[in-house]
């Protein structure tokens, strides 16, 4: 039951059948406290249909940012629950710079506690969204256009190690 479950799963997201169904939804999924890459897929997707990189990056982008904008309300919702602030070096800086923090939401490791914070800290959700918006779109094309240079071969015999 659980392997016909998980083999489902993986044809659902299997590329290119689903591509950007499956960039979106590993997008999202990766913003959130769940430690997820999503840049793999979004340059799997590109290297197989290189027609539809700004496409594809623009799902990413979107998808990372809803992501984002839930761990915003994450946050907003403990503040809410729990009430009492408990003061640490993040929360002043967030609080300093205010929505324009939420530009590092695309920092590994750190950017999904930034969006957190940011609701917690009850931050304007429009500017928000906006700046991790930003954040996102300019890691995937930095990335997608970086992984571009690197020369076919490379790939292949990657793949032949696997």
């Amino acid at each position: 039951m659980l392997t016909s479950a998980i083999q489902w799963l993986l044809h659902m997201l299997s590329l290119p059948e689903v591509g950007l169904g499956s960039v979106f939804l590993i997008s999202l999924i990766s913003a959130t406290l769940l430690p997820m890459g999503s840049e793999p897929a979004v340059f799997a997707v590109v290297k197989l249909s290189p027609d539809m990189t700004w496409t594809v990056i623009g799902v990413a982008t979107l998808g990372n940012t809803l992501g984002g904008a839930i761990d915003y309300w994450m946050g907003y919702g403990a503040q809410q629950a729990f009430g009492h602030h408990r003061k640490s070096r993040w929360f002043g800086w967030v609080e300093r710079f205010g929505a324009k923090a939420m530009l590092l939401a695309w920092l590994p490791g750190i950017g999904d506690p930034i969006c957190t914070l940011g609701g917690w800290l009850r931050l304007p959700f429009w500017p928000s969204v906006f700046y991790m918006a930003v954040g996102k779109f300019l890691r995937y094309a930095a990335i997608t256009f970086a992984l571009l240079q690197v020369p076919d071969g490379f790939w292949h015999r990657l793949g032949d190690l696997m």
